[in-house]
């Protein structure tokens, strides 16, 4: 009963505390550690002791398999050396120089001094991902700090382990260590990958989607305990399972099982992330306590604590200047972070319950043990606060944002439009090989391939006042379907119906209403400003580095056709050829589409008030 209730304590706390932050605009994780460490401080309240085994074990491998499988593996490799640099040498550089500071503030052995260093080395992947995305940084710095908070936690307690050793009065050679490394690693790798084959080959023979969910929710003890067992590293073999697992998702599992699995980690990831902070503060007390018995004395060790603090953040920053200053020199085909990348980076090195879980597991008779403890938690709670609540300020100082929707919503366009594209010539070879096909199949075939592909140029016209025909539909057919959710709900309460085939009648139009909305909110925020191609994007055709960037309009208050035929004109482009002016895909006349089939003119522009981009038709590229 006593665990009944301390379980439902804490979901009832994360889920209150997360939505109340929500809903105030401030950070759950920190708020969380707050709410946490109030409860610990209260009279009365026991000191709450975690195991840390239930963290490294329990709680480490669902969040790093969640955090691996929504990364990109191709964006990974793109950025690897960024990710190994922070991963493995800014670790060991903060390990080794905390470990100096520390060895002659608390007068300890190296050894006790580099388990320390390495404990708060490593950021941590929930602190990193839960408050870079909630800021919005910029996508590529998101993408590195996951990176590397998905792997520093094995070089960080490799170090841990090997300070272990030392502590315990054994002596290690070079070689030694050097094996031991190579084992963790080549190790982790491989047994992470062993894991991946199995689960991908067990994954082609399941159809049934919840079989499918159980499997990916045992998944990373799978990789995780199987490589601890043999001294290897369990958090590599989670991430390299997690990668390509994902990587490989479209080709193993059925659509079913991918949306549902999305939705239950989503709601996993969210408790366990947010249990993590609340832990975190639970802590507090019990690691206060346990320095009053210090032979340094409290104050000493706190003063202690702010000195290592303030080592750990200067010399993440110190660390990424002298990255960027060598890679200057080094002919690297991946791009470096630019200046303003690398400082933004600098100041994200939030700590989180890793770094309290290993200084726990350091054996009792570690000199200072219950210091070493509270300058973890010191640390820990300092960058959270600081760095935590800072970071937003710090890239908006620096003029780093999230990626911009707009941009996004262009590239989606041509991502596609060439997809529908390619279904169309699969469509057409089909109808050659089959001469008995129904008109009226191969009709409604093409208008939703043509739907979804005006539903993405439709949100490039910001500024547009006129419903077009996609929002139209959307508008309509939401009205429908509250008509006949109505209609099923009267239905069951007449209770003419069973209920298995009234939940499945339900369960089509959940699905159905679910993605209208998600397109329509994914429309919404799209905003009404300048519309420009990214540069990254810029004349990947003849085309278009060949067109001009705009020409004189034949018809500048509008579309002829549209006005000789009596439609209405629906987000206007501008040819670049001759000037004509003609209204796009997602309208009736098709005008602009037509031109381009009658001329051959390859390149037209947006005509909308603020909007700057073109397309290609003959090779179906932005520009």
């Amino acid at each position: 009963m006593h665990v009944a209730f301390a379980v439902f304590f804490v979901a009832i706390t994360v889920v209150v505390v997360a939505t109340v932050a929500r809903r105030i605009g401030t950070s759950a994780p920190l708020l969380l550690v707050a709410v946490g460490a109030a409860y610990s401080l209260l009279p009365g309240v026991d000191p709450i002791h975690i195991d840390p085994d239930l963290i490294l074990f329990g709680f480490l491998p669902p969040l790093l398999f969640a955090a691996a499988s929504s990364t990109s593996l191709v964006d990974i490799g793109r950025d690897k050396r960024q990710i190994l640099g922070l991963s493995i040498l800014l670790v060991l550089f903060t390990a080794f120089g905390v470990a100096l500071i520390a060895w002659k503030l608390l007068d300890v052995p190296f050894a006790a001094a580099l388990a320390l260093g390495a404990i708060v080395a490593p950021p941590d992947a929930v602190a990193a991902t839960a408050i870079a995305r909630r800021i919005g940084l910029p996508r590529r710095v998101v993408l590195i700090l996951e990176g590397e908070s998905l792997l520093n936690d094995a070089t960080a307690l490799s170090t841990v382990n090997i300070a272990k050793v030392l502590i315990g009065g054994a002596t290690l050679t070079w070689y030694g260590v050097t094996w031991d490394v190579i084992v963790a690693a080549v190790g982790g790798v491989l047994i992470g990958y062993v894991a991946y084959r199995v689960i991908a080959e067990v994954r082609k023979h399941i159809q049934d989607t919840i079989t499918s969910v159980a499997l990916s929710f045992l998944t990373p003890w799978v990789a995780y305990l199987p490589a601890e067992r043999i001294d290897a590293s369990g958090v590599v073999a989670v991430v390299i399972a997690g990668l390509l697992l994902a990587h490989e998702a479209p080709l193993i599992q059925t659509a079913q099982s991918r949306v549902s699995e999305r939705t239950n980690w989503a709601s996993i990831t969210f408790m366990l992330e947010n249990t993590v902070f609340l832990l975190i503060g639970l802590q507090v007390y019990s690691i206060v306590d346990g320095i009053t018995n210090s032979r340094l004395g409290a104050t000493k060790v706190v003063l202690i604590s702010l000195v290592v603090l303030v080592t750990v953040i200067a010399l993440r920053p110190i660390y990424l200047a002298i990255w960027q200053f060598v890679n200057r020199f080094i002919d690297f085909e991946q791009p470096q972070l630019t200046r303003r990348e690398a400082l933004v980076a600098s100041w994200a090195g939030m700590r989180g319950v890793v770094t309290i879980a290993a200084a726990f597991l350091l054996p009792e008779n570690t000199p200072e043990r219950d210091a070493i403890i509270f300058i973890a938690l010191v640390v820990t709670v300092g960058t959270l606060l600081l760095q935590g609540f800072s970071l937003g300020w710090v890239a908006g100082r620096l003029g780093l944002h999230a990626p911009d929707p707009r941009e996004d919503a262009l590239q989606q366009a041509q991502l596609v439009q060439a997809a529908v594209t390619a279904g169309r010539s699969r469509l057409g070879e089909i109808m050659q090989e089959e001469d008995d096909l129904p008109e009226e199949i191969v009709r409604q075939l093409r208008q939703q391939g043509d739907r979804r592909a005006n539903l993405v140029w439709e949100r490039l016209g910001g500024g547009l006042q006129v419903e077009t025909p996609t929002q139209t539909y959307r508008r309509l057919r939401m009205q429908m379907l509250q008509s006949e959710r109505a209609k099923v709900l009267h239905m069951r309460d007449k209770g003419v119906m069973d209920h298995e085939v009234l939940d499945e009648a339900m369960r089509y139009l959940d699905v159905e209403e679910s993605t209208i909305a998600v397109v329509e909110d994914r429309t919404q925020q799209v905003r009404r400003e300048l519309l420009l191609t990214p540069e990254s994007r810029t004349f990947e055709c003849d085309h278009l580095e060949e067109a001009p960037v705009a020409v004189d309009p034949l018809t500048p208050e509008g579309c002829p056709d549209c006005a000789r035929e009596g439609t209405v004109p629906v987000h206007l482009r501008l040819c670049l050829t001759c000037g004509n002016v003609g209204c796009c895909d997602s309208s009736v006349g098709l005008h602009a589409d037509r031109h381009f089939r009658n001329t051959g003119h390859p390149v037209m522009r947006s005509f909308e008030p603020g909007e700057g981009w073109r397309w290609c038709y003959v090779d179906k590229r932005l520009g």
